[in-house]
């Protein structure tokens, strides 16, 4: 049998989900079965897909673990490829939005990912003396903010601007240093804060 790199997508949908599935499934592309998008899954307009999709949603979850065991060695700050990953698969699918913060050491290691806050369709609200609070009790030294747009639509707003300088202000008074924020919008490749000179 061939190396699984050298398969269609065709091909590996059968292994993972059997005949029956692949049938279903193989009509709809690969971010669509992944959910790395701003809306439900595809799939999961069809009645017996229900097996299929908790095996998607299985594998998923696995592959967000593997990225955050990835990340968690070494310094996160210099892999901004696999932090982008995993905060897409993370947060790509989610019909409301969420704050995260991935708090760091002073090397620049993952101490914890938490989603702190939770919002609606178009707004969460964030409070600035939680942030400060939850790095003073986890004794971080850096982090690294995370949040997405259900809408689909990557582009920070003049408030999310504002919102990071705000927090950045903030835990500068604790000697904690922000290091980015990142917002995630569907099958876009998340936007850097750091990397367009917003910070």
């Amino acid at each position: 049998m061939p190396a699984v790199q050298h398969l269609s997508d065709d091909e590996l949908l059968r292994l993972l989900l059997g005949e029956d599935a692949d049938a279903l499934l193989s009509r709809h592309s690969l971010p669509d079965l992944f959910a790395l998008h701003a809306q439900p899954p595809v799939v999961q307009e069809h009645r017996v897909s229900y097996g299929a999709c908790r095996t998607l949603a299985v594998a998923k979850e696995l592959l967000a673990r593997a990225l955050r065991e990835q990340v968690c060695p070494g310094d996160v700050y210099a892999y901004p490829t696999h932090v982008r990953d995993y905060l897409r698969l993370r947060l790509a699918d989610l019909p409301h939005e969420v704050f995260r913060v991935m708090l760091l050491d002073d090397q620049h290691h993952l101490i914890d990912d938490v989603e702190l806050f939770r919002g609606t369709l178009t707004q969460t609200a964030v409070y600035p003396r939680e942030i400060v609070k939850l790095t003073l009790e986890r004794n971080a030294a850096a982090v690294i903010f995370a949040h997405n747009h259900p809408s689909g639509v990557a582009e920070p707003s003049r408030a999310d601007e504002q919102l990071t300088h705000t927090l950045k202000a903030a835990l500068a008074l604790v000697d904690v240093k922000v290091l980015d924020h990142f917002i995630v919008a569907g099958n876009a490749p998340p936007v850097s804060f750091a990397e367009r000179g917003l910070l």
